[in-house]
């Protein structure tokens, strides 16, 4: 088919009656004669055949998915930072298989050579020596690190985890725009473009082989599994934490390869052997893919400022103790003038050029190359040397064409001759572009693709397809996330049916339960206190809606009842006067943040039950009226959190994280009936009070039901606080707390009662035997008293 000569019925031809690359620029879609790629044939049929709303419906679809996935990255500004939703641009990349083989075989010798380079800059330092690495260029990289200079990987190799900025050139060849060595993001994002596309084309991808992406992560994950040798060590992703652009993927790749997610508080290093801290003490970690810079991985020696490290990491390493992906120092090999020496480094180490060449480079510290790019300026990019941003992107200490992105500065030669060993010319970026649909339009936009490389026993594997950046607007410079760029899948297409590969194998031999995960104690920390602030804003919730029903009874805030209600929530910070106090919505996203540090262990079903709680608080904030209108508003929070509870109680695996979640609401639950049963029940609260504490416990038509002839307050202390069937009740709670503690400690060693058993114990055994009457808001206070000598317990037994 050729995109200018088609027949005026020809569907797939009007469709691409507006699609005009920009002349002299490569185009995935079109041949240079304006024919169609044979592999882009069904989908363009596909797409031709669809009306625009049945085109709308099917993108939908594709939104759904990520937005019910709850894909998202960070994005960081000036004045903070917020979560945005995936942007994804749902045509896919095609590229036929054949050419992504030959794409392949050059990245793979990228790849080596790269690990040649990584194995001498902290080994030998033949290459500076030689003369083909100026050695001031490596030496003032803040990447290099010299204190890991001469520690040998305990794996054989430095890198194991890369991935490739490609991109085309005008003619059609593939150009490397960078190298990532560092923590390369995307796979994680890979698996879910994949995902979301498939729900988008769900009638043609099954049938238009595709090659999947499951078998390059078993084969990454066997791996890593491979790299422990024969201990019953541990293999772990290191993260920043989740406030960094990319926890997201850091959870997500977690979740889907079964590693521990850890954050360096989790990670302590003793005599050489770096651990986690479990709740069953400390257990080895001797495999960590590390997700953070390599400078902030340890502050013991590399950088004392950094949050983000573990003391000891680097001498774990020289111990031989543990395998990182990528070794620390990684980062030297991303800076932007390393481009220049690589071509001329590939012919001496292994006597040919490389098969996909990088972008052309000069490093502006030789004069030469220094008087080369003067001279040359209308076709450069100028950049900072050690910069690891990619030739489009482009900030205020850029020039492109000779002049100066930012704001008006000096002439740029005598920029670049008064300060050329820091800055590198680059070749101006002419990107290809590959098909977008916008607006209900299919239009090309500029592309690149990152391509992902794991190291297995078997060599480099590569990630096939997955991960492509598309921009905004003709001008690459848009195609970063910030600058509203967005992300497509990109299909591998054979000739030949391929194979539906997953990510698990079919096993042979007998079968083998494994036992559940270890559990880090900072993950058990988050889900404990996820279920206490759930369950505390749970209590405001019921007790605003009480206080909410009253105003509208009477009208007026003089009746004793509601000064006395106003009163006891002042005592916990909750302004009455405010539909949903700010005090409440707090709790909300005190809760939000625990669980968003165990996104690797938390259902998505939960997460989004979770996080719509919290957006629904937040929309009634100032907008509801006092009386029955807030009531009702609360009402509506209550069923959003018996939705949550269900989810948790229903879908959770019942290992340790959902006993500590557990044991988490019974303590609070507990502790906030014990306060308002010592407030209600007391002698100087005012008549209606008992009515309210009934309400608050969510008991009405039991109390009703099982105290028909007389009731008082000795009725509601015997439901609410000692009625071992009562799920509400004090008692009910502490059984709960007997029960998860006794799980737990089944796997520990050793048969004497911990303290915390024994005050939960203790605690059981005063409520079994109380009698209603001897249940005074003293003695009430009391147990509150008892209640929060456990929850220190159990923090120092398993949480510190």
């Amino acid at each position: 088919m050729n995109a200018t000569d088609h027949a005026p019925d020809d569907p797939a031809a009007a469709l691409l009656q507006g699609y005009q690359p920009p002349s002299g620029v490569a185009d995935e879609l079109l041949q240079p004669d304006g024919r169609v790629r044979p592999v882009w044939q069904p989908l363009i049929e596909l797409l031709a055949g669809q009306t625009p709303d049945e085109l709308a419906q099917r993108f939908a679809r594709g939104d759904q998915y990520l937005h019910d996935a709850g894909v998202y990255y960070r994005q960081h500004t000036s004045s903070g930072s917020t979560l945005r939703d995936w942007p994804l641009s749902h045509v896919p990349v095609m590229i036929a298989a054949e050419e992504w083989q030959r794409l392949s075989e050059g990245l793979v010798q990228r790849a080596d050579l790269l690990e040649r380079v990584m194995a001498d800059l902290y080994g030998p330092g033949d290459l500076v020596a030689d003369g083909l690495l100026p050695a001031d260029l490596i030496a003032r990289n803040p990447e290099w690190l010299r204190p890991v200079v001469g520690i040998r990987p305990r794996s054989g190799h430095f890198l194991h985890f890369l991935a490739f900025e490609v991109g085309r050139s005008p003619d059609g060849s593939w150009l490397v725009l960078g190298d990532r060595t560092q923590a390369p993001s995307g796979s994680g994002f890979a698996l879910e473009n994949r995902m979301a596309t498939t729900r988008v084309f769900p009638d043609l991808f099954p049938n238009a082989n595709v090659r999947r992406l499951a078998g390059f992560f078993r084969a990454f994950r066997d791996a890593m599994n491979g790299l422990r040798g024969e201990t019953d060590s541990r293999v772990a992703i290191l993260t920043p934490g989740q406030h960094t652009d990319t926890y997201f993927e850091h959870a997500y790749i977690a979740r889907y390869l079964g590693f521990l997610l850890l954050e360096c508080e989790d990670l302590k290093v003793e005599r050489g052997k770096l651990t986690v801290r479990t709740i069953d003490g400390a257990q080895p970690v001797s495999v960590l893919w590390r997700r953070l810079d390599s400078r902030f991985a340890d502050p013991l020696e590399l950088d004392e400022s950094s949050a983000l490290g573990t003391p000891g990491m680097v001498a774990a390493l020289r111990a031989q103790e543990l395998t990182m992906l990528n070794c620390l120092g990684s980062g030297v090999l991303e800076a932007r003038a390393m481009m220049a020496f690589l071509p001329r480094i590939c012919e001496r180490l292994t006597g040919a050029a490389l098969k996909i060449p990088n972008i052309a480079t000069w490093w502006c510290g030789q004069p030469a190359e220094r008087a080369y790019v003067t001279d040359n300026l209308q076709r450069m990019m100028i950049g900072r040397a050690l910069s690891t941003d990619l030739p489009f992107e482009v900030d205020a200490l850029t020039a492109l064409g000779g002049d100066f992105r930012g704001s008006a500065q000096k002439p740029v030669g005598d920029w670049i001759e008064a300060d050329g060993a820091n800055l590198v010319g680059q070749e101006a970026v002419t990107l290809s572009t590959t098909p977008a649909m916008i607006e209900g339009e299919l239009v090309p936009r500029p592309m690149l693709i990152r391509v992902v490389l794991a190291r297995t026993p078997r060599g480099w594997e590569v990630m096939p397809g997955g991960y492509a950046r598309i921009g905004r607007s003709g001008d690459p410079t848009a195609l970063a996330m910030r600058n509203g760029g967005s992300v497509a899948d990109v299909w591998v297409v054979s000739d030949a049916p391929v194979i539906a590969e997953s990510l698990s194998l079919r096993q042979d031999g007998p079968f083998v339960r494994r036992l559940p995960g270890v559990l880090p104690s900072r993950a058990a920390d988050n889900l404990y206190w996820l279920g206490r602030y759930v369950e505390r804003a749970e209590a405001r919730v019921r007790e605003l809606r009480a206080y909410h029903l009253r105003l509208e009874e009477v009208g007026h805030r003089e009746m004793p009842l509601i000064s006395y209600m106003e009163r006891y929530l002042e005592g916990f910070g909750v302004d009455p006067d405010e539909p949903v106090p700010m005090a409440v919505l707090e709790l909300f996203e005190a809760a939000q943040g625990c669980a968003g540090k165990v996104r690797d262990r938390f259902s998505t079903d939960g997460w989004h039950a979770l996080t719509d709680l919290a957006f629904s608080a937040r929309g009634m904030f100032n907008r509801v009226r006092p009386g029955d209108e807030a009531a009702r508003r609360m009402t509506e929070l209550l069923r959003k959190l018996a939705g949550f509870a269900g989810l948790v109680h229903d879908n959770m695996f019942r290992f340790a994280g959902w006993r500590f979640l557990t044991m988490g609401r019974a303590l609070e639950r507990a502790d906030q009936m014990l306060s308002a049963l010592a407030a209600l029940t007391d002698p100087a609260a005012p008549p209606g009070s008992l009515d309210v504490a009934i309400e608050v416990g969510d008991s009405v038509m039991t109390h009703r039901r099982r105290y028909p002839m007389a009731s008082g307050c000795n009725t509601v202390i015997d439901l609410l606080a000692l009625d071992s069937d009562n799920p509400r009740s004090v008692l009910f709670q502490i059984d709960v707390l007997r029960e998860q503690e006794a799980m737990l400690t089944r796997t520990r060693e050793g048969g004497a009662m911990s303290d915390l058993a024994r005050r939960i114990l203790l605690v059981h055994t005063d409520l079994s035997v109380a009698a209603p009457d001897a249940m005074t808001p003293a003695r009430l206070l009391e147990t509150r008293g008892a209640i929060r000598d456990i929850s220190v317990a159990l923090t120092a037994r398993y949480l510190s």
